[in-house]
């Protein structure tokens, strides 16, 4: 396509006009696409947002139930994890009873390197971008489908290379997940650890107020815990450990999709009225 020109009279000799042809510079940019600003954007902490992170709690409740039984440790709970590894240091020779040393190690180490690489990451990108959270719950998803499917073929064992390869997995993505509810400004569902979440509830000044927006999400996310953590118990019973697996996943891939439906935070103005 030949550039654009225009036509500029230039006064010449003898009283000639001379048209002299001026390229015109022409923005070949395009904007971005409307879906690519879409999965771009910061989700607002909000309603759906809530119960996102109370179906991620229940996930971790039905997870927690199967990994403390098949590996005699948590992959979410790192309170609990912590006071077994020090039983551990001090008690050695209960190794194997009550707890298998280096299955607590493996999902204490892995679950804080995921919260760190999700954290840090998230830094970088913006922990609320919606292309960002979708993308850490869909990796989350299929670390716990990988899991279920390991535990089909390989079966229960308390300890092994493929066990530690389950606990690794899963506690990689619950590690990844908590991180989430702390970018989304709702710190009262961690969506894993309940020690706080109980105490906090119970020394809330506002307790038995009508109208107490954190209260509720704490009682939300005990009862999802304690939900989730029952179902787990009786999908294990009745199924097994990969379907109950198959099902925590299955939650996790559920609010992966409802990622895409959340509203997005409003872009801050400067003075002059342009965006920021």
């Amino acid at each position: 396509m030949e550039p654009q020109t225009t036509d500029t009279a230039s006064p010449g000799q003898g009283g000639m006009v001379i048209k002299i042809k001026t390229p015109i510079a022409i923005n070949s940019s395009s904007p971005p696409p409307k879906a690519w600003q879409y999965i771009k954007e910061s989700v607002r902490p909000s309603g759906l947002a809530e119960l996102q992170l109370i179906l991620l709690t229940f996930s971790t409740g039905i997870q927690d139930a199967v990994s403390f039984h098949d590996f005699h440790c948590f992959a979410s709970n790192q309170t609990g994890n912590t006071v077994f590894l020090i039983l551990a240091i001090a008690l050695p020779e209960m190794n194997g009873e009550m707890f298998v040393t280096v299955n607590i190690a493996t999902a204490l180490g892995i679950f804080l390197a995921a919260a760190w690489l999700t954290g840090q990451i998230g830094h970088i990108v913006g922990p609320r971008r919606r292309i960002y959270l979708v993308l850490c719950n869909l990796i989350q998803t299929l670390l716990v489908f990988v899991t279920a499917a390991l535990q089909y073929r390989e079966g229960i064992q308390l300890e092994g290379a493929y066990t530690l390869v389950s606990i690794g997995l899963l506690a990689f993505a619950s590690g990844s997940q908590v991180v989430q509810s702390r970018s989304l400004r709702m710190t009262e569902i961690t969506t894993a650890m309940a020690t706080a979440a109980w105490v906090d509830l119970v020394i809330d000044p506002n307790l038995l107020t009508l109208k107490n927006r954190p209260r509720n999400r704490r009682v939300a996310f005990l009862a999802a815990l304690i939900l989730g953590t029952l179902v787990g118990a009786y999908i294990f019973k009745t199924l097994g450990s990969p379907a109950a697996l198959v099902i925590s996943g299955a939650g996790k891939l559920l609010v992966t999709v409802m990622y895409f439906f959340n509203s997005a935070e409003e872009e801050e103005k400067s003075d002059g009225g342009e965006s920021v």
